[in-house]
């Protein structure tokens, strides 16, 4: 029976590490991304970072914690940058909070954004995710910021498709084209050496973290907002209630690991 966790006063991040030993490691992720203290790394052009997306995701599906977009990844490709290896891309999901002004994991100078979608790939070395997960290089995470604005035309069809997955397991089609328009225009990146938001915490993943946002609405932000962290059966029926308003880890330590800034 695998550990129950969330983001309640219950379960939620502060009580991750009794649960998951690695939850109370040292390289532990989100953290707190002060500018001053990124150095700038001659080998980190935002150019060389290279990724290649299927022109089609496969699923849409409700985690119980958020949405999670499922990816036929054969054929992808992410690397260059600070990946000495190649990666492929597994998913992508989202965090996000009950207003505009908190929902980011990471936080850039002590400011947060209303989400961050990460887009999770495994290192092709190890064969499989599974593998993967157990290694310090084994992922590669892209953390893209989203900051409440305009409508973003580019998240459209997936805020239509979230309507399907209400409740908790809930899974429909989505063939959607979706990946690349949701990466910023400027490639410039902040890199360092973490872990995964959620349980089991472990710690395999190589950061890249886009310097600039992209944007969303509060409605489309409110559609993320709807959706429900338990089943049909589970749930109580008040339109509010069981509603994830925010399923973000709060910063942790940087501790002494290294920040390091791509050149532009």
């Amino acid at each position: 029976m695998p550990h129950s966790w969330g983001y309640t006063v219950a379960n939620g991040p502060h009580t991750w590490a009794n649960k998951f030993e690695e939850a109370g490691g040292i390289r532990q992720s989100p953290i707190h991304i002060e500018t001053h203290e990124a150095s700038l790394d001659p080998s980190l052009s935002a150019d060389l970072l290279r990724w290649v997306y299927p022109n089609q995701t496969d699923s849409l599906h409700n985690t119980g914690h958020g949405w999670k977009v499922n990816v036929d990844g054969e054929g992808s490709v992410l690397e260059g940058g600070p990946l000495r290896d190649t990666y492929q891309l597994e998913q992508y999901h989202c965090h996000w909070g009950e207003h505009g002004l908190v929902g980011s994991e990471h936080v850039v100078d002590g400011n947060s954004y209303a989400a961050e979608i990460h887009f999770v790939h495994w290192n092709t070395k190890y064969g499989s995710m599974n593998e993967a997960v157990k290694h310090g290089d084994g992922l590669a995470v892209l953390g893209v910021f989203l900051k409440e604005g305009k409508e973003n035309p580019d998240l459209k069809s997936l805020t239509k498709a979230i309507s399907g997955i209400k409740f908790k397991h809930q899974t429909v089609e989505f063939k959607e084209d979706v990946p690349t328009k949701l990466i910023p225009e400027n490639h410039a990146y902040w890199t360092y050496l973490g872990s995964l938001t959620t349980p089991p915490c472990s710690e395999c993943v190589v950061w890249i973290v886009f310097k600039d946002p992209i944007e969303i609405s509060h409605e489309q932000l409110e559609a993320f907002r709807a959706l429900k962290c338990k089943d049909e059966d589970g749930c109580c029926g008040n339109d509010d209630e069981d509603c994830i308003r925010t399923n973000f880890r709060p910063a942790l330590p940087k501790g002494d690991r290294c920040l390091k800034a791509s050149y532009s």
